[in-house]
């Protein structure tokens, strides 16, 4: 029985780059996802057939959820390409290691596809590259200034000098407050990434397990059940995502008044 590590496997290298089992996984997922874009591209019509039927009123469904989080459909046009990117190429990846058969495919003795996210460097890109894309569209939603005070307010400190000793003591505590903010932040990011790790690593090892001792049938339901695991966790990156770039792009009540 061979129980999946913290660390994916080397399964061979390019140059100096070391190809690891997740990482073919992470680029079956992107080849497997571009190309269903582009042949739906190319069969997108005015009269749609029922492939397109299907993927429109899926499409919907998505933006109807992605509206209760953003309360502004144009909000959520410019999000999709991000979030749904994130979203679908989770989900496929989650699904990809659990394809019957597919623990068997092994190249120099290693198991050659694992879930791309069992692999922590992957989920720390991603949580990374969320939490930053929602400061930069805060940054051109919102105005630089704007978006710099949501966390320490330089200005009010400034002019607090010149209030006396009580706005100079708010004023303290208010850049004590900015910098846990900033800390927050880097929470984020550590609770993003370890989350989604945490749940599909569990999952890995519990189907590797099962599958060991009982090959036939005992497997099935806990596969089911990964499924499930695998479309929760992707809609939870996405949804908090979501979240995080619907706050960075909303200005303080202040400045929405002003």
């Amino acid at each position: 029985m061979h129980i999946p590590t913290l660390a994916p496997e080397t399964i061979f290298h390019l140059g100096g780059l070391a190809i690891t089992n997740t990482m073919v996984n992470a680029w079956l997922a992107i080849a497997l996802f571009l190309a269903l874009g582009l042949f739906l591209r190319k069969r997108v019509a005015l009269r749609p057939g029922k492939v397109q039927n299907a993927l429109e009123y899926f499409l919907e469904i998505l933006l109807g959820y992605f509206d209760q989080v953003t309360g502004d459909r144009k909000k959520t046009m410019r999000f999709l390409p991000l979030v749904g990117s994130v979203f679908f190429f989770i989900l496929l990846s989650n699904w990809l290691g659990l394809i019957p058969g597919t623990g068997s495919i092994t190249w120099g003795g290693k198991m050659l596809l694992r879930p791309a996210n069992t692999d922590l460097n992957l989920t720390v890109a991603m949580a990374l590259t969320s939490v930053i894309a929602s400061h930069l569209f805060g940054l051109f939603t919102v105005g630089i200034f704007t978006h710099l005070n949501k966390f320490i307010q330089i200005g009010t400190f400034i002019k607090s000098l010149r209030k006396g000793p009580i706005a100079i003591f708010t004023a303290v505590i208010e850049v004590g407050v900015g910098f846990i903010e900033i800390i927050s932040e880097m929470a984020k990011v550590v609770s993003l990434s370890l989350r989604l790790f945490g749940n599909i690593f569990a999952g890995e090892v519990l189907i590797t397990v099962m599958s060991s001792l009982v090959a036939i049938l005992v497997p099935t339901p806990f596969m089911l059940l990964e499924l499930l695991v695998g479309l929760i966790q992707a809609a939870v990156f996405t949804m908090l995502t979501l979240v995080y770039l619907t706050v960075m792009t909303t200005a303080p009540h202040a400045e929405e008044s002003h």
